[in-house]
């Protein structure tokens, strides 16, 4: 799991509550977070993988260029699995090698590895789920943009400068801060670690309180586009805006199952140093109720992996298509976005991914002078039968059986 209690356990003179926690149990711990680990990474995987139902009529329309949030999807899906691939290295060789446990509660100990790879399998899980944090709040924003302005995929880069660049320097900031001036003798009082811990849990927070209200600004605009396209809301275009609260809703609640049990976790534990006797009979509760949400973190941590996978994409099955030359045809990220012609009367391909079991095609209508007016809007979603849907919503969008039906004669048109 992802704790800055076990960057604080790397030192040899670490706190009462941490140790409390840590040396409970360790390998009943390390057992299930190194299941919970590989089979959500398993499954994340899988998830991830081309499947042969997704390619129903790709070959009608090319492809455009994948979005930016739904680069940004793929992106959190990477740092969740290399984040899962750590626990599952360390929970590993601390069930495989308990001496490594040993050694590190040694104070002034000439083996440095232990404290090493203690660090270092800690750095590791604390950066990419970091990341995870970061681009997650990047993915809020996005949609929001996406809505508000049409914002394109050169955003990406910006994307790419803000979560890496403030996940790395917050790691750094934060474990320099907690192993001052040295692994094997840390500087020990709550003043001295609270740095750490802030960095570690700032992007937690940030996603847990912003990204609602993103998530709600980005829903009331897009109904407000649906209804202003033709002055009525209809019943497919309130589907619509119905699928995006529950894409949404999906994506915060997976967020908040898998990280607010650390936040009472964190609570408690830090009550419990700031009492004199963390043994005390009068703590008892407070001491079980830490232990339970500490193996509850074991668990849920490494499953956001395997759980934003279903958010962002629903269950896309067993039927992996290791094809290679669908594999040329896709990229790993490839969900396409509509990209107008100047001229002409171009079809446009709703939003399609490796996986995704449905493929939705729309067109944009020419007006009186010939040229495209469109909102600009695209914001994920998820179809009936689909997991990703982009939604590009135009001012003259037809009916998804007009769509269907002109799909149909534009290829017996192709044909003769």
């Amino acid at each position: 799991m992802a704790s800055p209690r076990l960057e604080t356990f790397c030192c040899p003179n670490r706190d009462a509550a941490t140790e409390f926690v840590v040396s409970f149990q360790p390998v009943l711990f390390g057992a299930l977070s190194l299941g919970s680990a590989a089979l959500s990474l398993a499954f994340a995987v899988l998830q991830l993988l081309p499947k042969h139902k997704g390619y129903r009529r790709l070959g009608q329309y090319p492809l455009p260029r994948p979005t930016s949030s739904s680069r940004i999807l793929f992106i959190i899906s990477v740092c969740d699995i290399l984040g899962c691939a750590g626990i599952m290295i360390r929970s590993s060789v601390w069930l495989g090698l308990p001496n490594i446990i040993d050694s590190i509660s040694v104070a002034n100990s000439t083996d440095v590895w232990p404290e090493v790879f203690c660090v270092g399998s800690a750095m590791w899980i604390q950066l990419f789920f970091s990341a995870s944090f970061w681009w997650t709040f990047c993915y809020a924003v996005d949609v929001f943009l996406v809505v508000k302005t049409s914002a394109g995929i050169s955003t990406i880069i910006l994307y790419h400068m803000i979560t890496w660049g403030l996940a790395v320097l917050l790691c750094i900031e934060g474990v320099a801060m907690l192993y001052y001036p040295s692994i094997s003798d840390c500087e020990q009082g709550l003043q001295h670690a609270i740095p750490h811990y802030v960095t570690t849990y700032a992007p937690m927070l940030l996603v847990l309180v912003a990204n609602p209200v993103f998530f709600s600004r980005t829903i009331s605009a897009v109904t407000s586009l649906l209804k202003g396209r033709q002055g009525i809301y209809t019943e497919n275009e309130r589907r619509l805006a119905t699928e995006i609260k529950i894409r949404f809703f999906k994506i915060m609640l997976v967020f908040f199952i898998c990280w607010v049990p650390n936040i009472i976790n964190e609570s408690l534990l830090f009550y419990l140093e700031m009492q004199t006797d963390i043994n005390d009979n009068g703590f008892r509760d407070v001491r079980n109720a830490a232990l339970i949400t500490w193996f509850i973190m074991g668990i849920l941590n490494p499953m956001q992996a395997f759980l934003n996978t279903l958010a962002f994409h629903g269950w896309t099955g067993f039927d992996v298509d290791f094809s290679l030359q669908r594999r040329r045809e896709l990229a790993w990220d490839s969900v396409s976005t509509s990209v107008p012609n100047a001229g002409g009367h171009n079809p446009m391909v709703g939003s399609t991914l490796l996986h995704q079991s449905h493929v939705q095609d729309t067109k944009k209508n020419m007006m009186g002078n010939g040229q495209h007016h469109s909102d600009g809007i695209s914001v994920l979603s998820e179809g009936s039968e689909s997991s990703t849907v982009e939604i590009n919503i135009s001012s003259e969008l037809r009916d998804y059986d007009d769509v269907d039906a002109d799909g149909e004669s534009l290829e017996n048109s192709m044909r003769h």
